[in-house]
């Protein structure tokens, strides 16, 4: 069952060269979201891997703007928890923690609010892609200091070839999909 979910999420990535800028390869994952069995089996994989994984132990699945906000909720569902948001700047309200962070293509900044969670909540960040880990790293540095404990970060498509994983330093990181 499992490699058959996989080949079917597998099956609906595209590929776009130089895009959003030239000599970047964008994997689009728009097909997974347009065929509602290609969505149900990503989110079968990754809630069967955070199962065998942490069990119980996950408090929140932290959902990462944009595209991390299409698996978060879904996955945070099927696991029982709720899904807490990580924005891009100037998009929550109230009082918000932020850091910068760099992309293969630009630079950006994001922002969780302060009472988002508990010091010692045990969070699972959540995006659709890992690239150079810009965004992930900044995400576990907003958790950090907001003294949650991060057990994994997760993805459907790794750029492995951009070594994301590398700047995740000790936190675990898990993809469906890996590219060169």
């Amino acid at each position: 069952m499992a490699d058959s979910d996989l080949q079917l999420v597998a099956r609906r990535i595209r590929s776009f060269p130089d895009f959003p800028v030239p000599g970047v390869l964008f994997r689009d994952i728009s097909p997974v979201l347009k065929d509602p069995d290609s969505f149900r089996a990503s989110i079968r994989l990754l809630t069967n891997h955070l199962k065998e994984t942490h069990g119980g132990k996950i408090d929140y699945i932290v959902g990462l703007d944009s595209r991390g906000f299409l698996f978060g909720p879904s996955l945070a569902q099927e696991l029982g928890l709720g899904c807490v948001l990580i924005r891009k700047r100037g998009k929550l309200p109230g009082p918000t923690v932020s850091a910068s962070y760099t992309l293969e293509y630009g630079k950006a900044e994001l922002e969780i609010q302060r009472d988002a969670l508990e010091p010692g909540q045990k969070v699972v960040v959540v995006d659709d892609l890992l690239a150079t880990g810009g965004t992930m790293h900044a995400a576990c540095e907003l958790l950090g200091r907001l003294r949650a404990e991060v057990l994994e970060c997760v993805s459907l498509v790794e750029l492995t070839s951009l070594k994301g994983r590398e700047k995740l330093g000790a936190v675990p990181v898990f993809s469906l999909l890996q590219y060169d």
